[in-house]
């Protein structure tokens, strides 16, 4: 099935982001403490929690590969929605340290210059996360990964936050060595307002929330489908990369069931075409029509 060929094919992008995450971390990590750099150290553990949500997105694509069984008859494709709403959990946890950290500084200033050294990692890791940010945006719209664009994305604000971090560092070097301090305090909020994200957005998914535009654009193609004659009742959720929605419309009650058939592989159809992934559970009901004309029909 192509889903499941597009979910290995996402592992490629999750094993890149946490080989990159491992290394970027481990000298942000250690340059930063050698060269004083508090924001350095901050954008360092950042990416720490960063392997963890690539991990997390990882395991996802391993487990949503896994087929429907008896106790899992809509298949594992939730398991990616699961592990990103742990990740956020960490990430959360995180983000409040290097906060505290930052705010502990505020009041207790270290006045160590940071080394120009850790300002050129910051700019280095900034080049080499926009490269990583490229190639899985490239690769999510290929195959048409929402995990592996969500992951794209963190790429990119990771590079954003090694550039600020650039900032804060020279604006410390050049004798405001406060903002490096409030630049890995910005870094945390940054930490915390992206796991905040993560959390909102794997809840709306596991508590059965679907996208309102989605579901309107797809009410509208319905109703347009030759015989249809209304839409009564359209409930949608979604399953990692999987969209899966129940329909109830009305049709003219005089049809056959081949023809009534015909109109739920119509719908099926025309859903499809708007959404690959999706798998449509659709429920026919006759159409209320005047006693009057309904009378012209009795033999």
């Amino acid at each position: 099935m192509e889903l499941y060929t597009n979910l290995r094919a996402g592992e490629k992008g999750a094993w890149l982001s946490i080989g990159t995450y491992l290394l970027l971390s481990s000298i942000k990590l250690t340059i930063g403490h050698f060269g004083s750099s508090e924001a350095l150290k901050a954008d360092g553990l950042n990416n720490t929690t960063d392997i963890i949500a690539s991990i997390a997105v990882l395991i996802g694509l391993k487990i949503s590969q896994r087929p429907p069984d008896s106790n899992h008859q809509y298949g594992h494709l939730r398991a990616e929605t699961i592990a990103s709403l742990i990740a956020s959990f960490i990430m959360m946890i995180v983000g409040i340290q290097v906060l505290v950290s930052s705010i502990t500084n505020l009041f207790n200033p270290v006045h160590e210059t940071p080394s120009a050294l850790t300002a050129l990692v910051a700019l280095g890791s900034a080049v080499i996360m926009y490269g990583v940010y490229r190639y899985n945006l490239a690769l999510a719209q290929k195959i048409k990964s929402s995990a592996v664009k969500a992951a794209a994305y963190d790429n990119r604000s990771d590079a954003l936050v090694s550039i600020g971090t650039a900032v804060g560092i020279f604006g410390a070097i050049i004798g405001f060595p406060i903002i490096d301090t409030l630049t890995a305090l910005i870094v945390a909020l940054i930490i915390i307002k992206t796991a905040i994200e993560i959390f909102w957005e794997s809840v709306h998914t596991l508590t059965d929330g679907f996208d309102i535009e989605e579901s309107e654009t797809l009410s509208v193609l319905i109703n347009n489908v030759d015989g249809v004659i209304d839409l009564v009742d359209f409930k949608g959720r979604t399953h990692g990369n999987m969209s899966f929605i129940d329909v109830t419309v009305t049709v003219n009650p005089y049809l056959n069931v081949w023809e009534s058939h015909r109109i739920t592989e119509k719908i099926e159809s025309t859903v499809h075409k708007s959404n690959p992934h999706c798998m449509v559970l659709v429920h026919i009901e006759p159409h209320e029509i005047p006693r009057a004309v309904e009378e012209d029909y009795h033999f």
